[in-house]
């Protein structure tokens, strides 16, 4: 109530145009103001009051400079807050997203994200521009990246977990910040994988699929949203009331900041939606309340608030008025937000001269942690892995000490010079230096010529001929006991407008593990990539293949931890891994076809005619340990049950050894009789345990009608939430192929 107050009070005092101006979000840029005497286009802006948040920001004493600037600039001393990309860690750079999202590790994920937040808040940061959430079924996506992978379940937990370390109890905290939930919605589900593309989904989809991690981000306290820059259903986010103000605001109670993403008011004229002036009517009436960048809300609002505006093509209008009282709300979305920042008591929050910031040491070692748990193991064959620590191993492929590219896409503030390589990390490890050898490009030729000019920072072109190259990496091979081919994509090659055709190994790369197959060595394979990539042969030619990702500044330490059993195996896959490059769209939660798979349709099947059935296949939830792990058969408190009844499932698993294992243990459900056709198999639930070798352990899930929900729907504002009485199969095991099966039966 008091803060309702204190705002209030100050939105009597404004102007129009002061209001107008905390609606504007603009970039630091290269014009970092830290002189009175400066007079670029932000020092003019923030002069002016026309500024109500800076993204962008490299040092605290340019981010104090611009705040006492603003303060100067505006007549009721309205500080502004600043914001930052911190997407996978802050200065203390972790694994990609989608990596951690394969350590399914919610208190290791929500550690990672205070650890981040602390940082950022010690740098004079308020607002960070992450959980990303999107759900991505498509690896062709660059930005599957950053995502939290291709199920519901999983990413609405990981939203949850990352809204807490971000926030805390208090965002006001010194160590915390605002965490905002991006992209709001669909962004992850392109045609083709195109960045930016439009998505038409069925609104079963839209609830069910892709506005579940929001959901679990809003219930967690998520001060601020950021809409996708797509259209969903022929309808711009950025213009998309129904969502923003329907689904979100008003359905889900959510009463904080909505931002738009880098110029996305300006790109609804793009989108085809009017003139620059209807766009900004049509952002601001359905809910946006900070233009990010493009200064379209600040040039054209004063005249909306004059005459208002008639679109008689979109069949939309709105009355001076009504243009002047959408501004309010806005402003006062924007100033509530600074007061629960703390930012109107005390403007200078995080700009003290000594702030208190995290042990960078203590930092490495989360970070090195979250790499070895994020690092999968999907193939270990006459258990190779772990290695001794006397063996004489050959450290061979473009990665064996590669830096920049461990660091991974929208690493905004990390340092290349903070990554540890692979080769001093095994070197730390074993006492020994190991033989180094290029041995392959990190791309083929075509794609470096195409991509070296725009994307081709960390990619390097070795002068000699690929023959030349090879004769010295099987010298090396050949004078090892053991081959650790490193393999994968450049980090320019995942991320945003980073979408791939085909997102399989570059040919030199192949070529390479053929070669390497041949010697005749024990061959372990590592991928580090930022998208699962379709392994083809190279998963039949490994003896051991680990799935690293880009894991951030400690990541390669984290595989040697892996590699030489320092650390046990955790990571399960939270994408399904392709066999070929043309096998995607692909996920574990595709629905059944009519069409038989076996008898008298054997030949008219819904699968690929060119992609044999025996091929080497890796879903969902998949991954390996270093010990064997015996799965007792599931057993039901009752098999029937009535809806308001809870019923109890347990089983007990066992580590016959040799090993330590960290097991996910997984638990799916398809609804075989219902009105609509349902996804084989849901995750729905999940727990992680640890067990030493011979340590057994009994786990029970609670199974409650309400997890079989689903929406039937003509418009997203009719959704009906129905459940169907009759039979549920339950499915429990180690990933979402290999599980034992019950059933229980709802009677009502």
């Amino acid at each position: 109530m008091e803060e309702q107050e204190a705002v209030g009070r100050l939105m009597a005092e404004m102007t129009l145009a002061e209001k107008i101006g905390q609606l504007n979000l603009l970039a630091a840029g290269e014009g970092l103001v830290t002189g009175a005497a400066q007079h670029t286009p932000l020092a003019r802006r923030l002069d002016a009051g026309q500024v109500g948040a800076i993204f962008g920001t490299k040092s605290r004493a340019s981010a104090r400079a611009m705040q006492e600037r603003a303060l100067a600039g505006s007549r009721l001393s309205i500080p502004v807050f600043f914001a930052e990309d911190v997407i996978h860690g802050h200065r203390t750079v972790f694994p990609i997203n989608i990596a951690l999202a394969c350590s399914w590790d919610l208190d290791l994920i929500e550690e990672t994200a205070a650890h981040a937040a602390a940082e950022a808040a010690a740098e004079g940061l308020h607002h960070v521009f992450a959980p990303m959430i999107d759900i991505s079924r498509d690896p062709r996506w660059g930005r599957v990246a950053e995502s939290p992978g291709e199920d519901p379940l999983l990413a609405a937990r990981i939203a949850a977990a990352m809204t807490r370390g971000f926030q805390g109890r208090n965002i006001a905290d010194a160590d915390r910040v605002a965490a905002c939930l991006k992209h709001f919605v669909g962004y992850g589900a392109p045609e083709s994988g195109r960045d930016y593309d439009n998505v038409s989904l069925s609104w079963e989809d839209l609830l069910a699929v892709h506005l579940p991690p929001f959901q679990a981000g809003v219930a967690e306290g998520a001060a601020s949203v950021m809409v996708a820059f797509n259209a969903v259903n022929k309808l711009p986010m950025h213009a998309n009331k129904p969502l923003i103000e329907g689904w979100l605001r008003k359905g889900e109670g959510f009463d904080g900041l909505v931002i738009s993403d880098y110029t996305g008011v300006k790109e609804l004229t793009a989108h085809g939606l009017g003139p620059a002036a209807v766009a900004v009517a049509r952002a601001l009436h359905a809910g946006i309340d900070m233009d990010m960048v493009g200064e379209d809300f600040l040039e054209k609002l004063p005249t909306l608030a004059r005459e208002g505006v008639e679109a008689p093509h979109a069949g939309f209008s709105l009355s001076a008025a009504e243009i002047v009282d959408l501004v309010d709300k806005a402003c006062h979305r924007v100033l509530i937000f600074k007061s629960r920042l703390g930012l109107l008591s005390n403007p200078f929050k995080g700009l003290a001269e000594n702030p208190v910031a995290p042990s960078r040491q203590e930092g490495r070692k989360l970070a090195r942690k979250a790499a070895a748990r994020s690092t999968i193991l999907i193939k270990n064959d006459h258990s190779l892995l772990p290695l001794p620590l006397d063996q004489k191993v050959a450290l061979i492929g473009p990665f064996a000490a590669d830096r920049a590219n461990m660091l991974g896409t929208w690493a905004v503030s990390g340092k290349v010079e903070d990554v540890i390589p692979l080769n001093e990390a095994v070197k730390a490890l074993t006492g020994t230096e190991p033989a180094v050898a290029w041995g392959a490009n990190i791309v083929d030729e075509l794609w470096l010529e195409q991509r070296l000019n725009v994307h081709g920072v960390t990619v390097e072109r070795d002068s000699r001929s690929e023959d030349a190259i090879l004769k010295e990496t099987m010298a090396a091979a050949h004078a090892a006991d053991v081959v650790i081919a490193t393999i994968g994509e450049a980090k320019e090659h995942a991320g945003e407008s980073s979408s791939r055709l085909a997102p399989d190994l570059p040919a030199p790369q192949r070529r390479l593990i053929s070669r390497l197959a041949n010697t005749g060595k024990p061959l372990v394979v590592v991928v580090f990539a930022g998208r699962p990539l379709a392994l083809g042969e190279v998963a039949e030619k490994a003896d051991a293949l680990l799935f690293a990702w880009h894991g951030g500044i400690a990541g390669p330490q984290g595989v040697a931890d892996v590699l030489f059993g320092a650390a046990s195996p955790a990571g399960r896959l939270a994408v399904s891994l392709p066999t070929h490059p043309g096998e995607v769209p692909l996920y574990h939660a595709a629905e059944p076809t009519g069409r038989p798979s076996l008898g008298n349709f054997q030949k008219f099947r819904s699968n690929w005619l060119d992609l044999p059935d025996d091929a080497i296949r890796f879903p969902f939830g998949f991954g390996l340990g270093y010990g064997t792990v015996r799965y007792g058969s599931p057993a039901l408190s009752s098999d029937t049950a009535m809806a308001t009844e809870t019923v109890l499932l347990s089983l007990k698993i066992e580590n016959t050894g040799p090993g330590e294992v960290v097991e996910t243990v997984q638990l799916y459900a398809s609804d075989p009789v219902a009105r609509v056709t349902r996804p084989a198999r849901m995750l729905i639930d999940f727990k992680q345990v640890t067990l030493s070798a011979g340590e057994a352990r009994e786990l029970v899930f609670e199974i409650t009608a309400q997890q079989f929900r689903y929406p039937i729907a003509l418009s997203l504002l009719s959704a009906e939430w129905v459940r169907d009485p009759g039979t549920i199969q339950l499915h429990v095991g180690a990933n979402s192929r290999d599980t034992q099966s019950v059933e229980l039966k709802w009677l009502t």
